[in-house]
């Protein structure tokens, strides 16, 4: 059974439990420096890598669907790449509705194989702390509302590296409802400058199927599951329950009995993401109801233009 991430990640300021793991935190961080090997770019494919920092829910899959499609409409052939790991079937499932995806346990694997489909480029949805590869380019994903959490990395906090190290990136992603982020702005300028933050706001793409009258009980095992009901509240929708469950979460027969129960309690519709939808293969999901969205970009123009001169450098 997946956990929930721990609550005390998110606070503002270190817990107890923090300072308890945070020798952890220094020798694993020693560890991921220690095995670190060059990065070799692959002159064959030019490659894009939307990963990020903070653990989950930043809206990486979001965003390399958005950039696959910007890619389809300047001629660009361009295929997804992703890690075979066996609990992320439904991130999986949902690349592979919006084009071609090499999957394997290695992704320098999965990106051999895309080369000799004579695909020009390779979106990498994570993967960013990956030693294998050198990326043409790097985007790092945030979401607005847990931003870094409590600061420090893994376990003592949600970070897969310490947030200096934006020094090394060119590209931020703000992912969420447009939240205020001046703050969060202010903080990644004092670290890198010269680094481009681009927002993306999700936008729900079949509103009209919900009735706004409707009670609605919401669910979702994703990472960021307060941005989903925030998103959903912000489209006037009524939701009177919602359920968190981990992120990539299995849903099981008791599960399922819980959310048609709470359903029917208060006296509420089913609404949930696309991605736990693809989840519920093994149930009857006619009273089921889930939202497409899309990441809608703040600066779209500037961000088509750096994807075509990406694809045209030699």
């Amino acid at each position: 059974m997946k956990l929930k991430k721990p609550k005390f990640w998110d606070l503002k300021k270190s817990s107890l439990y923090s300072y308890l793991l945070l020798p952890f935190s220094v020798v694993l961080s020693l560890i991921i420096k220690i095995k670190s090997k060059p990065k070799l770019p692959n002159p064959k494919i030019k490659t894009i890598c939307i990963g990020n920092i903070y653990i989950g829910g930043t809206g990486k899959t979001s965003l390399a669907i958005k950039i696959k499609e910007i890619l389809d409409k300047n001629n660009i052939k361009a295929c997804f790449i992703k890690k075979l790991y066996t609990d992320q079937i439904d991130e999986q499932k949902l690349l592979s509705k919006n084009g071609t995806l090499f999957c394997a346990l290695k992704r320098i694997t999965a990106l051999d194989e895309a080369i000799s489909k004579g695909f020009e480029v390779a979106i990498f949805d994570d993967g960013l702390q990956d030693s294998s590869i050198k990326y043409d380019m790097e985007i790092v994903c945030f979401n607005n509302l847990n931003w870094i959490g409590n600061g420090l990395t893994i376990p003592s906090g949600p970070l897969r590296e310490g947030i200096n190290n934006l020094k090394f990136y060119e590209n931020i992603f703000l992912n969420g409802n447009n939240e205020n982020l001046e703050e969060i702005r202010d903080k990644i300028k004092k670290i890198n400058p010269n680094i481009n933050i681009n927002r993306g706001k999700y936008a729900l793409l079949n509103i009209d199927e919900f009735d706004k009258n409707q009670n609605y009980l919401a669910f979702s095992g994703i990472g960021n599951h307060k941005t989903f009901i925030d998103m959903l509240q912000n489209n006037k929708l009524k939701i009177v329950k919602d359920l968190e469950y981990p992120d990539h979460y299995q849903y099981s027969k008791k599960d399922f009995i819980e959310i048609m129960y709470n359903a029917e309690k208060y006296n509420a519709k089913i609404i949930t993401t696309e991605k736990d939808y693809l989840r519920l293969d093994n149930f009857n999901k006619n009273k089921i109801f889930y939202v497409k969205s899309s990441l809608e970009i703040s600066d779209e123009k500037s961000l088509v233009k750096k994807l075509i001169e990406l694809n045209e450098k030699n």
